[in-house]
């Protein structure tokens, strides 16, 4: 499990005094354990995963407040840590395959998003979360629903 991985990756990281790798690392092994007890059970592979990508979504954030003070050293700092974040999340799908996962899944329930549109999102985000960021899956939602019949 991905929980496994980053408890070996943080202990080669203390070998080799790596302090930025292991402050990130245990990090996110705190944010699985906290996830764990609040769920009262270890999490699933999508579970830890889900958790990383909260994890990336919130350093992105920082990354962009820190741009916007022009805090150059907190730049730096986001991007490294963002970087050992992504490195154990799975490769997002490209903007024409995700289009393609989502035409297939409109087309496979074409009934439903005839009578509500928006029901789709919900769908899609279900079906590909683990494949993209909901973010990238809505706004191309929001693209297609001009170009696909409403009726």
């Amino acid at each position: 499990m991905i929980k496994d991985k980053i408890k070996t990756d943080q202990l080669q990281a203390l070998k080799n005094k790596d302090s930025a790798r292991v402050n990130i690392l245990r990090y996110i092994l705190s944010k699985i354990q906290n996830q764990e007890i609040n769920t009262q059970k270890e999490l699933t592979e999508e579970e830890g995963i889900n958790t990383l990508r909260k994890i990336a979504k919130e350093l992105k954030e920082s990354l962009e407040a820190a741009q916007n003070a022009n805090r150059q050293e907190l730049v730096n700092q986001a991007e490294a840590e963002l970087e050992i974040v992504s490195a154990y999340l799975p490769k997002e799908l490209s903007e024409e395959e995700l289009k393609k996962e989502i035409e297939k899944l409109i087309s496979q329930n074409q009934e439903l998003y005839n009578k509500n549109p928006k029901a789709i999102m919900g769908i899609c985000i279900k079906a590909l979360k683990s494949k993209a960021d909901s973010s990238r899956i809505i706004s191309i939602i929001n693209s297609l629903s001009p170009v696909l019949p409403a009726s």
